[in-house]
């Protein structure tokens, strides 16, 4: 059954609403035009709510939904390894990295390795994150995306990612970073609703009606399997997740390079108004990921009783989906819609980001002035949507879990990503040559693994790459005979310190952590 004229009512409202908030939030003061603090980092004035809600909104979307929903299906409840350590990382990122950044004042993280080593290093990992951006994660936003609407709607693919594409801009293309994290606290408490309406409908479905208890003890009766949290190596899904590594592997670095060093997240934390106001928002995104594997995962893995033969396990939350009432699939659509279009309108700004500040600034127009660089920002949001809607099915079209591709590829860029970083950061004598042999070996170690080691699981290859970038920044920086950088950073002068509250709610994510994985290891 596909959407009637309720639902349609409903997706319709929102999107009304979405845009008329989405243009009130961006409005100027009489006078003032916006420049590029405001355009790119809201006025650096962003409060805890919305750093918090925001960063969820960007990472919450069809790849996790659709697609970690489509792993659930096959693998069970494992796949939220993904969130759950993820909400740990958070809180490392939020107490030892964030305030390096902040204190450095920067627009993007290829600044922060110019200041940190050369231009070299900036140009090659600016260069490195469009290409990502652009043709992995834009891309699979929307192609997931377009799949759930045709599965929910019966919409043809193209003109659903013609439609999420133009929804996206429309709505954040003149506000920027401002538009997109303001509007976003309405997007994640919709899609938080949501996710738990569906979550709780499909395991009362699974029951008979019984309730939602019920449902889940039938799950956990029938489909025992889908419930275990660490894979052993007989497991046909230990290639995923593979065991103990999930813990204290390769699942860390590729955290820590996406929480700690990815433009695309850790933008929202760089307009916060402060320190202290970041890490409240950390904490507080930290708290909402403990969440998404019951809103997200548990779908997934009631979809194996309630349609045990799809087609494709991505698949798996749109047909759950149609097993909603008029109105109430009207309102979950309008959630997954919501962290569709946010995650693409974040993605967009972190792209115009990137190239204005890192590439037009420096090398095509010195001299422009404010105005003019949000203008090229906005043209480069529109032009990054266009080629991702022409490449989109060309690059995903053949995938059948595309959660899986997504992180395999970006797994080959990760660990060094994770090392240029984290030794910048602590090792004074990394030098700019150690920094970009790292930069190089992680692709040429991460081939390397994949054609020599083919059996060898992607996250434990990950933790390999990563160690052997540790070992060639060393190795380069030595051998150059490099004494501490002149622009190395004293981590000694960067205060570490969190509140009380902070403190005590890192505790409780590592307590209902432990508890999970003692239930079900």
């Amino acid at each position: 059954m596909y959407l009637q004229v309720l639902d349609y009512t409903v997706v319709g409202i929102y999107a009304v609403f979405l845009l008329v908030i989405a243009q009130w939030v961006s409005r100027e003061k009489a006078g003032h035009q916006k420049n590029t603090s405001d355009y790119f980092l809201a006025g650096r004035s962003l409060p805890w709510w919305a750093i918090g809600a925001s960063l969820i909104a960007a990472n919450i979307s069809a790849e996790q939904i659709i697609g970690m929903s489509g792993s659930a299906w096959v693998m069970g409840i494992a796949i939220g390894a993904y969130e759950w350590m993820a909400a740990l990382t958070l809180i490392i990122v939020g107490k030892f990295l964030l305030p390096v950044f902040l204190k450095h004042q920067i627009y993007t993280m290829p600044q922060f390795l110019e200041q940190r080593y050369d231009h070299r290093v900036r140009m090659v990992m600016a260069f490195f994150w469009l290409g990502v951006y652009v043709f992995v994660n834009l891309t699979s936003i929307l192609w997931l995306g377009a799949q759930a609407v045709n599965t929910v709607t019966g919409i043809d693919l193209v003109w659903g990612l013609i439609g999420l594409g133009v929804f996206a801009t429309a709505y954040s293309l003149y506000g920027g970073l401002k538009a997109v994290a303001l509007t976003d606290i309405i997007q994640v408490v919709l899609l938080v609703l949501g996710g738990l309406l569906i979550a709780g409908i499909a395991l009362n479905e699974v029951a008979g009606g019984e309730g939602m208890v019920a449902g889940f003890g039938i799950l956990l009766e029938r489909a025992p399997d889908k419930f275990d949290l660490i894979f052993s190596k007989d497991s046909p899904h230990y290639q995923y997740l593979p065991g103990i590594s999930v813990l204290v592997g390769g699942m860390w670095v590729m955290n820590l390079s996406y929480w700690g060093f990815n433009q695309y997240i850790i933008q929202r934390a760089l307009a916060a108004k402060s320190v202290t106001e970041a890490q409240k928002g950390i904490m507080f995104a930290a708290y909402l990921k403990m969440l998404i594997p019951v809103i997200v995962v548990l779908p997934g893995v009631a979809a194996v009783m309630l349609a045990p033969e799809l087609e494709a396990p991505d698949k798996a939350y749109p047909t759950v989906m149609r097993l909603l009432p008029a109105g109430l699939l009207g309102l979950v659509f309008a959630a997954l819609i919501a962290a569709i279009v946010s995650s693409l309108a974040s993605m967009m700004n972190s792209i115009s980001t990137i190239f204005t500040m890192d590439f037009y600034r420096h090398h095509v127009n010195k001299k422009g002035d404010e105005q003019h660089l949000v203008k090229i920002g906005r043209g480069v949001s529109l032009t990054a949507m266009v080629i991702a809607l022409i490449v989109a099915r060309p690059l995903l079209g053949n995938f059948d879990q595309a959660f899986q591709y997504i992180q395999e590829f970006t797994g080959f860029f990760t660990p060094g990503v994770c090392a240029l970083f984290l030794m910048g950061i602590f090792w004074k004598r990394t030098t700019a040559n150690g920094a970009l042999g790292i930069a190089i070996g992680s692709a040429v170690y991460s081939l390397g693994f994949k054609f020599l080691w083919p059996a060898l699981p992607f996250i434990d290859r990950v933790g390999w790459v990563f160690v052997l970038c540790i070992v060639t920044g060393i190795v380069i920086s030595m051998i150059q005979g490099a004494e501490e950088h002149p622009d190395a950073i004293d981590y000694k002068d960067v205060n570490t310190a969190t509140t009380s509250g902070f403190n005590w709610a890192a505790l409780g994510v590592i307590l209902m952590l432990v508890g999970l994985y003692a239930t079900w290891w």
